[in-house]
Order: structure tokens, then C-alpha cells, then sequence
């Protein structure tokens, strides 16, 4: 088993998030998918929030991550979701007229709380 510690914790705490695009539109290849995998590593990267598994499909992301037990699971998705969305917006300034709403993510996720003995 691979525990985390913490100054005064010791924790194995896993979840698995699935986000789709708004619109489920298959924007989500080449150069953008890329991006957002990078944006999505560097945000976990900031928050101590440790990736276990990732994909990046066509329209969603799935991703299984470690995360220290101070972080509720909707904050770490309005944190990926978040930055990765306003990068991309900066990036990619064709995106602006495909989501005229500046929403690139869909407001809902999936999320499994992900047991030990699952395995």
C-alpha cells in the first residue's frame, strides 16, 4: 500500500474524476489535448494532488488521483477545471467562438471515492 504522510496524517485517499467538454464537442486532439494534459499536471503538481492514471479522450478526461486529505473532491475539480479552461481560452483564441459562453468545461463531473481493496 502506498500511504501518504502529512505533518500529523497518514492517509491513502483516492478518487476518480471522469469531466466532459461543454456540448461534448471532440475538441479535445492534437496541440489542445496535449495542453490540457500538461495544464492538468501542473495544477495537480501545485496542490500536492498526485496522478496515479490519466486519459485524455476526444470530448472527456478521466483521471485518478491522490490527494492529501485537506482538499474536498470539488475543489480539486474547480481547480483543474478552473485553470485549465482560462488557459486554454488564452491559448487557443478559436475556442472563444466554438464556447461564446467561456464555459470549455461541462458544470458536472463523475467522481468514485476509490477503496483500498479495490485493486
Amino acid at each position: 500500500m502506498d500511504y501518504r504522510y502529512g505533518s500529523h496524517t497518514v492517509y491513502q485517499i483516492e478518487y476518480h474524476f471522469v469531466w466532459v467538454t461543454k456540448y461534448r464537442y471532440k475538441v479535445l486532439s492534437g496541440e489542445i489535448a496535449e495542453r490540457v494534459r500538461d495544464l492538468v499536471r501542473q495544477t495537480c503538481e501545485a496542490f500536492e494532488i498526485r496522478i496515479i492514471k490519466g486519459v485524455v479522450s476526444k470530448d472527456h478526461v478521466h483521471i485518478l488521483v491522490s490527494a492529501p486529505p485537506n482538499m474536498a473532491p470539488s475543489e480539486i475539480m474547480r481547480r483543474i477545471k478552473g485553470r485549465t479552461s482560462s488557459y486554454l481560452f488564452e491559448e487557443f483564441p478559436h475556442l472563444k467562438k466554438r464556447y461564446w459562453g467561456k464555459h470549455f468545461w461541462a458544470r458536472g463531473y463523475f467522481l468514485r471515492h476509490r477503496w483500498t481493496d479495490d485493486r
